[in-house]
């Protein structure tokens, strides 16, 4: 069941709200606002001027107030502070320099800070605030705690409130959480659980700032007041594809305690980008007023939407993240962290209106411009014969632009070849003098432009919103574990994910640009290989395969998921030329985890793969019947073989189990696989043989001390393992080296040292067997990751 947070701000506000919501804000009397963290970075950007703007819009409606700026600091060292950060309050442009002052002068009498650190202290600030009152003769309308701390902090605090600090005789609670609200569906669960125990779900207001930006919040009314016109267009025969996306500029330098627990996804997909996918998505409700309708209607956007798997994620990291995790988290340089900077997710919808149309939500760091939009392209049928520049010709577009950007100011844009929009809202008008920009593929004039009146920050908004008790504008808990539900089986399958590594800024180029295939989605620009002089500057493909030498022989260098790109591309185009040449491939595969992402890469990516035409090979084997899972054949016939459509009889496993037995030199197996190779394999050489490499440089089962010298000419071998189990067979170098190409692939930081010793050692098969590998009339190509070769 999937629910995200309810969106009304606009409409509540034209429209009144409900009668609850109505009857609670014109409740007078006095309101204490407690901020606690009110020092922090968040509170000093936004919140106090939040509140300010608040006291200023409330100073005649009859409510009084008090404001306390909270924290662990002691008051006579976080006094100053606090009132520098107030100092700095403005007002709005229609209030008038004098008043202002008068404004601020009185916001700043009735702000103090206080200590709170323990119960004590919450007690004491209940205490001080009912003596305030009974001197005053003042009656309290309610308590509002915004907890501008880390998150887990919440459950320690919502509980001093709920027993030191609750007020009592009728008047309301509000405490307002900032997200992050956990960092999975269970994190989740068990923090509104924890949560429950001391507030109930009325009282906490979980807040996403997205939700009061004024574009955000003019998606539903827009949709209603356009009715007319979008009725007929929003669904699947002319909807091409939405797209929502958020870009920034800035690093995460300052964040990185919390982004490399999180990342792009956690901090921005699962939140600010959904809740837009659900208000341009959802049926329209009778009546906007009412939030359990519309929350219905989200309900059924989200119970349509078909699981995000895998296929439908890329993810990327701009270039000095790592740098800047062991720098602020005090990691070691062997320290790796794959949490991503950049994420597109494609997701789709299972209703009959919105099947087919991919919904793209789009997100991430040290991007080329700050901007976030939500744009509805339509398919064109037209064709303009000798004039394609004319307006019919023109991509058709609906575009919620949040802000920033070339554009910098908030709108919702309208291309000319659709329809002149309507506003019923007075708070919007019409732009019809332009700045000379181009707005997704046209320029300016080719839109209708709406935009507000007066532009407002969203906190502030918000803080209204929580001060007229409008819940509809923030996250249930219902809401938020249903949002985590969509997006945690996404976030585990990405675990281990190596991200595609990007530069950062103008220099990204096209390395972050995606293309979508169905129901999948991938990267547009396939690993590029450079030359190793380029891998010192900071060009837009220097950080993603390098191509150089080791031990003489020609490398490829990459992060994983790259590297195995490269290596299926390069066994497909072997396999395509050994077909055009003589209608056949012969393919020897090692055994090993190591392979085992090159597998899946193969049969999830290379469809036009000549199967039909491929003999597999295995190079080693371990002594064990083939249906045990220690079986190399079983792992390729689990990973590989079974999802591609390949002959039975081209399909070559080791006979190691004949007679009944295992690997015995009297039954011949050896002699057995070699003669099958010589029958079918012209001159018993392979066209490519991939080979692993073990931590003691052993290559397929050809182990240090095994005196491989003594195995002569022959083909195959029985060989001793220095680990259980110990007797294999496996490919002497004769066979090896006799093939038209050889692959060592060498992956993981665990083999770093290894690759360091062998960089320096010379040929010596006996005590490091892949000195060996020495193709007489072939091509070697060492594929080893950046771990292995970085370290």
């Amino acid at each position: 069941m999937f629910v995200t947070v309810l969106l009304l701000l606009v409409t509540l506000c034209a429209q009144g709200g409900n009668g609850l919501e109505r009857a609670e804000a014109q409740r007078s009397g006095h309101v204490s606002v407690v901020i606690v963290g009110g020092t922090g970075d968040l509170a000093k950007k936004y919140l106090w001027q939040g509140f300010f703007q608040l006291y200023v819009n409330q100073v005649r409606s009859g409510n009084t107030f008090s404001f306390y700026g909270g924290g662990l600091s002691p008051a006579d060292t976080a006094t100053p502070v606090l009132f520098e950060i107030l100092k700095a309050v403005s007002c709005s442009k229609d209030v008038a320099p004098e008043r202002c002052a008068l404004l601020k002068e009185q916001f700043l009498r009735l702000a103090r800070y206080r200590q709170l650190k323990t119960k004590e202290d919450y007690r004491d600030l209940a205490e001080h605030i009912e003596r305030e009152l009974q001197q005053e003769g003042m009656t309290e309308a309610g308590r509002l705690f915004y907890l501008s701390l880390p998150a887990f902090a919440y459950v320690d605090v919502a509980d001093k409130i709920n027993n030191s600090c609750r007020p009592t005789g009728g008047a309301w609670l509000r405490v307002v959480l900032e997200k992050p609200f956990g960092h999975d569906f269970r994190s989740a669960q068990v923090l509104a659980t924890q949560l429950g125990s001391s507030l109930k779900d009325e009282e906490m207001y979980r807040i996403d700032h997205y939700l009061g930006k004024q574009v955000v919040a003019k998606i539903l009314p827009f949709r209603v007041e356009n009715r007319k016109f979008l009725d007929s267009i929003w669904n699947k025969h002319h909807i091409e594809r939405v797209e929502i996306v958020m870009k920034e500029t800035l690093d995460v330098k300052g964040r990185m305690s919390f982004y490399d627990q999180y990342g792009v996804i956690r901090d921005v997909l699962q939140n600010h980008l959904t809740e837009v996918m659900t208000l341009l998505t959802m049926r329209l409700p009778m009546n906007l007023s009412s939030s359990e309708e519309v929350l219905q209607k989200k309900l059924q956007v989200f119970s349509s939407m078909l699981p995000l798997r895998k296929n439908q994620a890329v993810v990327g990291q701009y270039q000095a993240y790592q740098t800047t995790v062991q720098q602020e988290t005090n990691k070691t340089k062997d320290h790796v962290s794959l949490t991503p900077t950049f994420a597109a997710v494609l997701a789709h919808i299972d209703e009959a209106q919105y099947e087919g149309v991919p919904v793209l939500m789009i997100s991430g760091k040290m991007l080329d411009e700050r901007v976030g939009y939500a744009r509805i392209l339509f398919k064109n049928d037209i064709f303009c014969l000798q004039n394609p520049s004319g307006v019919h010709c023109k991509p058709k577009q609906i575009v919620f632009y949040f802000g920033h950007g070339s554009l910098q100011y908030p709108a919702i844009l309208v291309s000319k070849n659709l329809f002149r929009p309507v506003s019923m809202d007075g708070d919007w008008k019409e732009v019809t003098e332009h700045t000379d920009v181009n707005i997704l593929g046209l320029p300016i004039s080719d839109y209708y432009v709406q935009t507000p009146t007066e532009q407002k920050e969203a906190y502030s908004q918000l803080i209204s919103h929580i001060f007229a008790g409008r819940k509809n504008s923030f996250i249930s808990a219902e809401n938020l574990l249903a949002s985590w539900a969509l997006w945690t089986p996404l976030l585990d399958s990405l675990a281990g994910s190596y991200p595609r590594i990007y530069p950062g800024g103008a220099d990204n180029g096209d390395l972050l640009d995606i293309r979508v295939n169905g129901k999948d989605i991938g990267y547009n620009s396939e690993v590029v290989i450079i030359s190793p002089e380029q891998m010192g500057g900071a060009s837009a493909n220097s950080f993603q395969v390098m191509q150089g030498k080791f031990r003489s022989a020609d490398m490829v260098s990459a992060w994983a998921e790259e590297l195995m790109e490269k290596l299926a591309a390069d066994i497909q185009e072997a396999a395509e030329a050994a077909v055009r040449e003589g209608g056949v491939f012969h393919l020897a595969i090692s055994g090993g985890s190591t392979p085992l992402a090159l597998f899946h890469r193969l049969a999830l990516h290379h469809f036009s793969f000549p199967w039909s035409h491929t003999h597999v090979w295995m190079v080693d084997e371990r002594c064990v019947p083939l249906t045990e899972l220690e079986s190399n054949f079983h792992g390729l016939h689990d990973h590989l073989l079974q999802h591609v459509r390949i002959p039975y009889f081209n399909i070559h496993p080791m006979p190691v189990q004949l007679n009944q037995r295992l690997c015995v030199e009297e039954d011949g197996g050896a002699a057995l696989y070699e003669k099958e190779i010589s029958k079918l394999v012209n001159g018993s050489s392979f066209h490519f043989v991939l080979l692993g490499v073990g931590y003691d440089s052993h290559t397929a089962s050809l182990f240090p001390g095994s005196k491989v010298d003594e195995l002569g000419e022959s083909l195959v071998a029985l060989t001793e393992s220095p680990v259980k189990p110990h007797q294999r067979m496996s490919l002497t170098f004769s066979a090896i080296n006799r093939a038209r190409a050889v692959a060592l692939l060498v992956m993981g930081k665990g083999k770093h040292d290894l690759i360091t010793q062998l960089s320096r050692v010379k040929d010596d098969p006996d005590k490091w067997p892949v000195t060996g590998v020495k193709p007489a009339d072939g091509r070697l190509v060492w594929y080893i990751d950046y771990d292995a070769l970085l370290g």
